[in-house]
């Protein structure tokens, strides 16, 4: 399916080659490929760039990039009525200043972010043509701070694979903007490789067990994946809802952390966030301090990377990462463990799958808009990618709810056992935060599924439901492939892991446009 593009977006592209011809008059274009919502919001003041010119601009760039040269492939459809909210955006700014935090930001939202007005996929061709009435409660809260929804982004379909970016509503697969012959991890990867390429400026993305941070790593991005019960996954097509979460994808700690204090609240749609206003800091922006790294304990979790495959250029740039923290001042506790991950692991006794039931609540509280209701629909209908079918057809099969099923009981108790674990090794340790490679290797060759994969993101944070930033840590294979670091900490620390990948983020200075 080929994204629907407003006929100016064609306009825009002949507009930008003129203002870089040569001799012509008109100032340069605004750089929309590395811009941040402070740039943004000093070239509105100093009246150097208007919301609409700014989207005119990103619409161009997906013009001539995403489906053309590059061939990116990482917008499903971009909005039609981004100009309009554009002009509405540059009134209010000239009666009474910027809407909110995220005035004019063009966003790029995941295709399983509920979005009025626009269709809402999941990636899937099964719900091809579906308008959810109403926005998802993180699409609300960016629109309500000003922000621009510019385009839905691709990901694997149902969210299903952390490795590749391939759906059925998608022709093809989303690049690697960093290397067009390589993956964009898994299921945000179409969100991750249009903010890296400079189709919008900020993104949002869902993580059940690696998606906003693998992909993030692999394109060069801050990736935040909250505590649960801190961000809101209303109106998020579900993909397990024990490990659910939305949230920020960005080129820099201040635009990711940014967006995060806009979204991070209570939600009477979604009960697993009542605590989030009490627990929530004042505003985490004021996380953005340098020198936060002097005199922290930062520990090596050795358990969730070192394996055999562990790629020896990875190893290299986490060890440089790790240099990097000490000369900042950290603490580093060389090789920490949680001694009984083992025995807590064989705690697990049967299989849990709770995707069928996941997906049938969440349709059946769409009725009677909702496009389908069950999991054998979607079957029947044939509507999907066939790399999708057996994972589609086992959740089928679990004919249990999941509050019934003892194999989700112990996954339960695994869960709780493994937070109790975690809080006493960091206290015993007095650690502010874990560290490790957010995946042990590179990103693969598009269509290889057998070499090493290096995903580290699947265990500690979605199990704990304890947060975890990814942060670039620098580039292997000549400086070509992005690298990612962890930070990882106890339940609510987003504040203190803040102020540490920021520090960090700012005394490195890792990230570098692609090369497109």
């Amino acid at each position: 399916m080929r994204p629907f593009l407003p006929s100016l977006a064609a306009v825009a592209v002949l507009q930008l080659a003129a203002l870089v011809s040569p001799g012509h008059a008109q100032p340069r274009p605004f750089p929309v490929d590395t811009a941040s919502i402070a740039t943004i919001h000093a070239a509105f003041t100093a009246k150097r760039l208007s919301c609409r010119s700014l989207v005119q601009q990103y619409l161009a760039r997906i013009e001539a990039l995403d489906k053309q040269g590059p061939s990116i492939n990482s917008i499903v459809l971009v909005n039609p009525d981004a100009l309009r909210v554009a002009d509405s955006l540059d009134q209010r700014f000239a009666r009474a200043g910027a809407t909110g935090p995220l005035h004019c930001i063009p966003l790029i939202v995941k295709d399983n972010f509920e979005t009025l007005g626009l269709q809402t996929t999941g990636g899937s061709l099964a719900l091809e043509g579906w308008k959810p009435p109403q926005d998802a409660t993180m699409v609300r809260l960016v629109k309500q701070a000003g922000a621009v929804v510019l385009a839905k982004s691709n990901l694997a379909e149902w969210a299903f694979t952390p490795y590749e970016t391939v759906s059925s509503i998608l022709p093809g697969y989303t690049r690697n903007p960093y290397a067009l012959d390589r993956v964009t991890a898994g299921s945000s990867g179409g969100t991750a490789a249009a903010v890296a390429a400079g189709f919008g400026t900020l993104g949002l993305g869902t993580d059940t067990g690696n998606s906003i941070r693998g992909p993030s790593a692999h394109q060069a991005l801050v990736g935040i994946r909250s505590t649960m019960g801190l961000t809101s996954r209303a109106g998020v097509i579900p993909l397990n809802a024990t490990a659910d979460i939305a949230g920020p994808m960005a080129r820099s700690m201040a635009d990711a952390v940014a967006v995060f204090d806009v979204i991070a609240h209570a939600d009477p749609a979604d009960s697993v966030t009542r605590d989030a206003d009490t627990r929530r800091a004042p505003d985490y922006r004021r996380a953005l301090v340098r020198g936060r790294l002097a005199g922290a304990r930062v520990g090596l979790l050795r358990q969730a990377y070192e394996r055999p495959t562990l790629d020896p250029e990875v190893k290299a740039v986490f060890e440089r990462a790790v240099a990097d923290l000490r000369r900042a001042g950290a603490i580093v506790i060389d090789s920490v463990r949680v001694d009984s991950l083992d025995a807590i692991q064989r705690r697990q006794q049967g299989g849990c799958n709770r995707f069928k039931a996941d997906l049938e609540r969440y349709f059946a509280g769409r009725a009677p808009n909702a496009p389908v209701k069950t999991l054998e629909e979607i079957l029947r209908s044939r509507r999907y990618h066939p790399t999708v079918e057996q994972r589609l057809r086992d959740a089928a099969q679990a004919s249990e709810l999941p509050e019934a099923s003892t194999g989700c009981q112990s996954r339960e108790r695994v869960r709780e056992a493994l937070r109790v674990a975690v809080h006493q090794l960091m206290d015993s340790l007095q650690l502010d935060a874990m560290v490790y490679p957010t995946w042990s290797n590179p990103p693969r060759l598009i269509g290889d599924l057998n070499t090493p994969h290096g995903d580290n993101s699947q265990l500690f944070s979605p199990t704990t439901g304890f947060p975890s930033i990814t942060v670039p840590m620098g580039y292997t294979r000549n400086g070509r492939l992005p690298a990612g670091l962890s930070f990882f900490g106890r339940a609510w620390s987003e504040f203190r892991l803040m102020e540490l990948a920021f520090d960090y983020e700012q005394r490195t200075r890792h990230w570098k446009r692609p090369p497109l």
